[in-house]
């Protein structure tokens, strides 16, 4: 967690022009506790106030007095409006994403990827992150760091841990993927677009329960028929032998399947 100017002692770094984002200087006085709760204290007041009136609606003024901190309090922590928006949206997604995509990697991959749909796609409905999306989109093109940071924090932080526990599932067989990275966006966006995207751009909605329930298992399905590993025939075939079974009581492999000699490869 960032660190911020003492109140007393120092007054806010100045930024360069158009760099809102940079990072406060550290607070030497101050504990980190301290810190970290007067923090959560404005991003709760804040949250508060850009879900009300809007990120064009809200000020400095009234997001302090809705925190319950003075006006110089909240400088010292957020330099801007608009730097306080990217840190609200940024520790809002980074909280949805480490929610969502908690995966285990010893779980079953099927119930693992349906829990981790359901979970994504309710998280992805509620009206406060709907509000949120679309103040994103508003100030996208004026402040397209806002829109960055979203998707950083967001989307790419999910197709980041998915991509790890898919890679996990990849190297031990159970899955056979190319391309972990692009599966793991292929899964994100089948969950959520036919739900989310229309809320997003106005329509209010919610889909009941039994629509999750068809989208998530059709996007489970689809996964699965892509990347779950194919057994070989042979493999059942050798799978349902007992092994002490004499060798020359075993089937014969066709020659298709049958390993080639290495001296001689038409063998």
């Amino acid at each position: 967690m960032s660190s911020f100017p003492n109140v007393a002692r120092q007054q806010p770094a100045p930024r360069a022009p158009g760099n809102w984002c940079a990072r406060p200087e550290p607070l030497p006085l101050a504990s980190s506790g301290h810190v970290k709760e007067k923090r959560w204290q404005i991003l709760r007041g804040a949250r508060e106030v850009f879900l009300s009136s809007g990120f064009d609606g809200a000020s400095m003024g009234e997001i302090a007095r809705v925190a319950g901190v003075s006006k110089g309090t909240l400088y010292v922590y957020f330099a801007s409006k608009e730097e306080l928006f990217a840190a609200l949206v940024t520790e809002e997604c980074k909280r949805t994403a480490e929610a969502c995509f908690d995966l285990d990697p010893d779980a079953d991959v099927r119930e693992a990827l349906t829990a981790t749909g359901h979970s994504y796609i309710r998280a992805m409905l509620e009206p406060g992150h709907i509000r949120t999306v679309r103040m994103v989109i508003g100030v996208a093109e004026k402040l397209p760091e806002i829109g960055r940071a979203y998707v950083q924090a967001g989307q790419e932080a999910g197709v980041s841990r998915l991509t790890e526990w898919l890679s996990i599932k990849d190297a031990r067989g159970e899955l056979a993927i190319n391309d972990v990275e692009l599966a793991a966006w292929q899964f994100m966006i089948g969950c959520h677009a036919m739900l989310v995207m229309p809320m997003i751009f106005g329509d209010e909605t919610q889909p009941d329960a039994a629509s999750i329930e068809r989208v998530v298992n059709h996007a489970v399905d689809s996964f699965l028929s892509a990347f779950a590993r194919r057994r070989r025939s042979t493999d059942v075939v050798e799978a349902t032998l007992p092994a002490e079974l004499p060798d020359a009581q075993r089937p014969a492999v066709s020659a298709e399947a049958a390993p080639k000699s290495a001296a001689n490869p038409s063998r």
